[in-house]
């Protein structure tokens, strides 16, 4: 009897260890000690799918400057710029080529979700499947005009006797959809002109008169590379494209707001106001282990709430409003749940067919 209690006692004791040691390795967020540990003297590599100097890359710099603070082991970041065709050469590559060990984040327009439902070409990826880690912002993105194309107000731009010629990068990218969908809901006289990189080159072509502004790059991006010539009054932003005003254009009308029509209203509030939400995605490969999923969401939402950073955001002009990545995984859900007839209509006016 007393063999069998002795017996029992140890038993129980080691139990007791094992719980106890189950207990030490697992992390904060539900990780174990060697996910925690896994990040300790590694670099995680940020793909931007934009040039250097534009309102992709200056959040991934921030970001990269601070968010290793939150992560065990506080790897260091690296930014890549990864730019073409309107960031779906980044996209695909994040999906298809990085290894998911989370090492690898791609930053990339969330447009090009919409890109995908449209059937575009080249589209390599089933936008759910990627490990969403968050978006910093809801996107205010504008119409912007130098003052030598003459159209330095909204009434100009509506009344313009000639058609008014817009940078854009590629096909998928805000800049190349929102035009047409302003185009096509309040019937402005628009002719995108695609092929440039990032919001440097984009405003760079209309300061030299290749083109005359830019629709659907944001206020961020714009007011970063054209701050000056705001002030001196040689470009003027001239038409908002979100559903509210942003603090620092309150005599800036919203296209929403010029719409005559529940069909115009659509068009603006589905093409252009619903992917606003999800411009500058922050994603994982499909296939990365949940639990460095699960730490790096974490990191990301404590570092958009860091002091450090958001002094950092406010002296490179960063708006910061952001939402986790569970939330955006469920917004691109949602993308499902569109009509075949929304689609449809919807891609008549991004990819008309050539006569």
């Amino acid at each position: 009897m007393g063999n069998s209690r002795r017996r029992f006692s140890r038993l129980a004791m080691c139990a007791a260890m094992a719980v106890a040691l189950a207990a030490l390795s697992v992390g904060p967020s539900g990780s174990s000690a060697a996910d925690d540990m896994f990040f300790k003297g590694k670099t995680i590599r940020i793909v931007v799918a934009f040039s250097v100097g534009g309102g992709f890359d200056l959040y991934s710099r921030a970001i990269g400057r601070h968010m290793g603070r939150y992560i065990p082991g506080n790897p260091t970041f690296l930014i890549q710029n990864m730019t073409g065709a309107g960031g779906l050469i980044s996209a695909n590559y994040v999906y298809r080529k990085a290894k998911p060990d989370g090492l690898t984040m791609g930053n990339f327009p969330g447009g090009l979700f919409w890109a995908r439902l449209y059937g575009q070409k080249g589209v390599q990826f089933v936008s759910s499947k990627y490990e969403f880690i968050g978006v910093p912002e809801s996107t205010i993105s504008v119409c912007a005009f130098t003052k030598e194309s003459g159209i330095t107000d909204i009434t100009k731009f509506m009344s313009s006797p000639r058609t008014v010629k817009l940078s854009a990068s590629g096909p998928g990218a805000a800049t190349g959809q929102t035009p047409k969908l302003l185009r096509a809901a309040l019937g402005l006289p628009i002719k995108v002109i695609e092929g440039y990189r990032g919001a440097p080159g984009m405003l760079l072509a209309a300061e030299k008169g290749e083109t005359d502004g830019v629709c659907g790059l944001s206020w961020t991006a714009v007011s970063a590379t054209w701050g000056a010539r705001f002030k001196s009054g040689d470009s003027v932003p001239v038409l908002q494209l979100s559903p509210k005003p942003h603090s620092a254009l309150p005599d800036v009308p919203l296209a929403i707001s010029l719409a005559k029509t529940d069909e115009a209203r659509f068009l603006i509030k589905t093409g252009i106001h619903d992917p606003a939400k999800l411009t500058r995605i922050y994603a994982l490969p499909p296939g990365t282990p949940p639990e460095r999923v699960e730490i790096l969401r974490t990191a990301f939402m404590k570092t958009m709430r860091d002091p450090q950073f958001l002094a950092d955001a406010k002296r490179t002009r960063l708006d910061i409003d952001p939402s986790p990545g569970t939330e955006v995984l469920k917004v691109v859900k949602s993308l499902d749940a569109l009509s075949p007839e929304t689609v449809q209509k919807l891609k008549a006016i991004l990819f008309p067919k050539k006569k």
